[in-house]
């Protein structure tokens, strides 16, 4: 993509990393159509751990999702781009945003915002006890 801005005006975050992209299908969707709001949760929380996981150098755990915004329903086809930055480093833990973009399938190129967390991993070890992140 040679721009950060859809034909829709919307756009992409120039500060963020793209982490993810999927396309939900059929077996995701709830009775009205639209794709669960659970299984997006579980994207982005996947998309959420990849950053962190640079800097835990090994096992972490999803310990807290302080924000959660569903800004517009995902629908069947939809192209979701999933950006993440880091907010936050403790001396255990990592918090990170995520935003969620979609295009549409059939209007390529344009894209709307979806979704939007915040999630806090912390570094465990192997007895799932919290563990400092290494420096450096």
């Amino acid at each position: 993509m040679s721009t950060n801005t859809s034909p829709t005006g919307i756009q992409l975050p120039k500060d963020e990393e793209l982490v993810l992209k999927v396309i939900p299908m059929p077996a995701d969707c709830n009775a009205n159509g639209d794709i669960f709001g659970g299984w997006v949760m579980a994207q982005v929380d996947l998309a959420g751990s990849v950053i962190p996981a640079r800097y835990t150098q090994g096992r972490m755990a999803t310990v807290a999702v302080k924000e959660f915004i569903f800004k517009h329903p995902v629908r069947v086809g939809d192209i979701l781009s999933f950006f993440s930055k880091v907010s936050r480093i403790g001396r255990t833990s990592i918090t990170v945003k995520v935003e969620v973009y979609a295009e549409r399938y059939r209007t390529q190129g344009q894209y709307i915002k979806v979704t939007e967390a915040s999630l806090t991993y912390v570094a465990i070890d192997d007895n799932g006890q919290p563990r400092e992140i290494p420096k450096g």
